[in-house]
């Protein structure tokens, strides 16, 4: 009989940021799949959960997926986790995801366990219309970028990236230069214990942002 995969979210941050629901799946699955052992491990710890890893990230080969397939065949049911947040959304736990269907088919069971998200969390305290709204992740870092900006200038649905603390200056200038000056929110460091939270137009936060930590910024159209 084959097993279970369980898409697990955890903590993009405050480790108590993790349903009972998640800890009592991890306590119970065969093998955790995550993208970085040590950083998964400081969450199994405080939680006393004891299971064997897997390291399971962006560069994987298709060896790896292979492996955890032929688990999931052999009636092991393997938890999959990032290092923050919900598997999947802008990390490669969708390629596992994928691959596996394509292989299993109906013979397996995919189960979310959901939780945490960081485009959920920004979105909430944005105070902007929700009510439909585009999620891009991270923008390209070169080829294609400009044209993706290009195409944000025209949407008119509030907006949400990813960017990295190495590209948000960049980022802000380019939202400047092809988008214009929007009204923003921007979130720094989320549910961590140096949070902040930037509101206003692009042309009065720049100056403002700490080059430090994962951001998220939303965009009003």
């Amino acid at each position: 009989m084959t097993g279970n995969l369980y898409i697990v979210a955890t903590p993009i941050g405050n480790l108590e940021d993790i349903t009972f629901r998640a800890i009592r799946i991890l306590k119970s699955v065969d093998f955790i799949a995550c993208e970085d052992t040590r950083h998964t491990k400081i969450l199994l710890d405080k939680y006393d959960i004891q299971k064997p890893l897997i390291s399971y990230f962006q560069h994987s080969k298709l060896s790896k997926i292979d492996k955890l397939i032929k688990l999931l065949k052999e009636g092991n049911n393997i938890a999959l986790v990032t290092d923050a947040g919900t598997p999947g959304i802008a990390d490669p736990g969708g390629v596992l995801v994928s691959e596996a269907v394509r292989q299993l088919g109906s013979q397996f069971e995919i189960i979310p366990i959901p939780g945490p998200s960081a485009v959920v969390a920004a979105l909430s305290i944005s105070g902007f219309n929700t009510q439909e709204f585009l999620f891009l992740g991270f923008l390209p870092t070169k080829k294609g970028r400009q044209s993706k900006l290009k195409e944000i200038s025209n949407e008119k649905r509030v907006m949400v990236l990813y960017e990295s603390p190495y590209r948000i200056k960049k980022l802000l200038g380019e939202l400047l230069e092809f988008v214009g000056d929007k009204e923003v929110v921007v979130c720094r460091e989320l549910t961590k214990k140096f949070e902040e939270v930037y509101r206003g137009k692009v042309s009065e936060i720049s100056n403002q942002i700490k080059e430090k930590g994962e951001f998220v910024v939303i965009i009003k159209p």
